[in-house]
């Protein structure tokens, strides 16, 4: 919705406001009152304390929430409805000279990211406002929003969706020394528009009471040779983390070695792909097969589970890190980039750097079983009982370039 149509739309509630009763006269006050305050913290004007309530939205942020509101009905009752939607939606309106606010759209949905933004704030005094949900469908919200999104980061997991994000064109490139001096190279886009946080490895689990240490495959092109036929629990050929592997394996042997490495994986398969990491790693420990991939905060999840039944499951297992007399073992990330038309890019530049702080990288470390990509910082005890491992030095957004083509593979392979 432009600025334009917003304004016909107030001109419209105030008309049918005008003999309203006096509970719609004191509504309409109230936008007075707002205006006031907008005006007053305008660009140039001294900012609303952080923590303070009286914090009117930008004119493209209310126009981009009144485009995602449903159609409203006409009379006093649609000011009212209005309001309500504007109320839900991220407010946005960090000024100059003050802290601001940061609006992140986020589809990582673990409960240990609250302490992190909690700790942004402490630190910064910029408010974090979240809007959380599945990675697609942030990436196709911030699209249909376009110049009006309030979007101001963007925080999903794998390369290979933070790839789609700037193919989408959601994201925009930053320039930062802090980001380019904390982030390895190979896990930042080339261009600047995203950069990893945290890393995760992509790991061949084993039944210890089935394989012996020594006959467990040590890479995933192992994974394709027959002598592990009826053996082999795996995601499927859709999920993203196969995907970006999959990418990964393209890059480093060329797409026909790869096809063949996927039709021998799926002669191998114990049964069709079915459910997400966990159930793979709690697969192997019933039996039903006796090798499978998983990430690795999958599995340390379970080593570090208040549950006993989980610390059993582990228990039962161990990792394997693949390709150690290779290019070594595959990993990923967590990132983030800043959105297109972020109203707060100078906050949501802060907030980028800020995850690349020793202690947020703790934080990534020590609240969801994720390695620190920043130098210095060690992975969480029971991280670090796995064992030491070299990592594949490609860089993951070579995850995204062949994802297209990954796909393909598996399609063909019959990798459903």
């Amino acid at each position: 919705m432009t600025e334009r149509t917003f304004a016909g739309f107030a001109a419209s509630f105030r008309l049918a406001g005008a003999n309203a009763a006096p509970r719609a006269k004191a509504k309409r006050e109230r936008v007075k009152r707002q205006r006031v305050r907008a005006a007053r913290s305008a660009p140039g004007r001294s900012a609303s304390a952080p923590g303070s309530s009286a914090a009117p939205m930008p004119g493209r942020a209310l126009a981009g929430a009144l485009a995602a509101c449903p159609a409203v009905a006409r009379g006093a009752a649609a000011l009212a409805l209005a309001a309500a939607c504007l109320l839900a939606a991220p407010q946005a309106h960090a000024t100059e000279g003050g802290a601001g606010e940061v609006n992140v759209y986020s589809s990582r949905h673990y409960q240990s990211d609250e302490k992190l933004y909690a700790a942004f704030t402490a630190e910064t005094g910029i408010k974090v406002n979240r809007i959380e949900g599945t990675d697609d469908a942030l990436i196709e919200r911030i699209r249909n929003e376009g110049a009006n999104s309030p979007a101001d980061v963007l925080v999903t997991v794998d390369a290979g969706r933070l790839w789609r994000a700037e193919q989408a064109g959601i994201l925009q490139p930053v320039a930062s020394e802090v980001l380019d001096e904390r982030i390895p190279a190979n896990l930042r886009d080339p261009n600047g528009q995203w950069f990893g946080f945290s890393q995760r490895a992509r790991v061949i689990v084993i039944n210890k009471a089935k394989v012996e240490a020594k006959a467990a495959p040590a890479t995933y092109q192992e994974l394709a040779d027959p002598r592990w036929k009826g053996r082999v629990c795996i995601r499927s050929g859709s999920n993203i983390y196969n995907l970006s592997l999959m990418s990964a394996l393209i890059e480093e042997v060329g797409e026909e070695q790869a096809q063949r490495w996927a039709e021998g994986v799926v002669a191998n398969f114990a049964r069709p792909p079915q459910g997400g990491d966990t159930d793979q790693i709690k697969a192997v420990a019933a039996g039903e097969c006796d090798v499978a991939l998983a990430n690795t905060y999958y599995f340390v999840r379970l080593m570090r589970s208040n549950d006993a039944a989980d610390n059993a499951v582990a228990e039962k297992l161990a990792v394997v890190f693949p390709n150690q007399d290779g290019p070594g073992t595959h990993v990923n990330i967590s990132g983030a980039g800043v959105a297109k038309n972020a109203p707060n890019r100078s906050q949501a530049v802060r907030f980028l750097e800020y995850l690349a702080s020793d202690e947020a990288q703790r934080h990534f470390a020590e609240g969801n079983n994720e390695y620190p990509v920043a130098p210095g910082i060690e992975a969480n005890e029971a991280l670090r009982s796995l064992g030491s491992f070299k990592i594949d030095p490609i860089n993951v957004a070579v995850y995204g370039k062949n994802q297209a083509q990954a796909q393909k593979i598996f399609d063909r392979a019959g990798w459903k």
